[in-house]
């Protein structure tokens, strides 16, 4: 069997969007020049939801506005599928409300954060051994973030990241990752970001841990060039688990 052939054989990577503008961006990008296949579902066109997750290498949670804990018809569903695909040992990967989502899923809660953080706020790595096994040499970085929630830690779970503002930013369960924050964000996905929450923007703007758009697209390429290292890292041992 040639490479090409290889290629055309593997199971595709799932990534699950749950509004148009947070897909995912610089993940989509490594997948890609990986040449690992990858498709997106729209979560909120119930009747394309897949009926198993076991066709699929990976799965991928993005981020979206609404929580976890309304009452939408694609929730319970996607919230089964990740069931799945942890008892078949598919690799998992959640975005803010993807990881929130998977936070439910796995037997932990998904409640109100403290304070709305959104924008560049520094986040750091745990001394626990298993964060150097997914961020290397990484001790801390400036990522980005957009979230009014929290998760706790699933029963099995290892906290990897903390903010000031939020003490949960990620988690592993094995090969599964769970992400508070964004790192799959590029120039544009913030500038879009930004466009469709100006009311939220300014509903939040008391809050210490929310910057304004201005703020957040200053020197908004070279935030994303760095950001993006660490995505790669992070993205680089996700893929390791990838159930071909």
């Amino acid at each position: 069997m040639n490479v090409a052939n290889i290629e055309a054989a593997k199971k595709p990577v799932i990534i699950f969007k749950n509004i148009a503008h947070e897909g995912p961006g610089y993940l989509g990008d490594f997948l890609t020049l990986q040449g690992i296949p990858w498709q997106t579902i729209n979560t909120h066109e119930v009747e394309s939801l897949p009926p198993s997750i076991l066709g699929y290498s990976g799965v991928v949670l993005m981020g979206g506005p609404m929580s976890v804990n309304d009452d939408l018809p694609w929730i319970a569903p996607v919230l089964n599928l990740i069931r799945e695909a942890k008892a078949a040992d598919i690799p998992l990967l959640g975005h803010c409300l993807g990881g929130q989502l998977m936070t439910k899923a796995l037997g932990g809660v998904v409640t109100k954060n403290a304070v709305k953080e959104i924008g560049w706020g520094e986040v750091k790595v745990s001394q626990h051994e298993l964060a150097k096994h997914w961020f290397g040499e990484i001790e801390s970085f400036n990522s980005f973030h957009w979230h009014g929630e929290t998760f706790s830690l699933p029963e099995g779970a290892i906290n990897l990241l903390s903010s000031i503002y939020c003490q949960q930013q990620a988690y592993s369960m094995g090969k599964h990752l769970a992400l508070q924050t964004h790192v799959e964000v590029t120039t544009q996905m913030v500038q879009s970001w930004c466009e469709h929450g100006v009311a939220e923007l300014a509903e939040s703007a008391s809050s210490p841990a929310v910057q304004q758009a201005n703020a957040m697209q200053e020197n908004l390429p070279l935030h994303c060039f760095f950001l993006n290292k660490v995505a790669k890292q992070l993205y680089g041992q996700w893929i390791k688990g990838l159930m071909y």
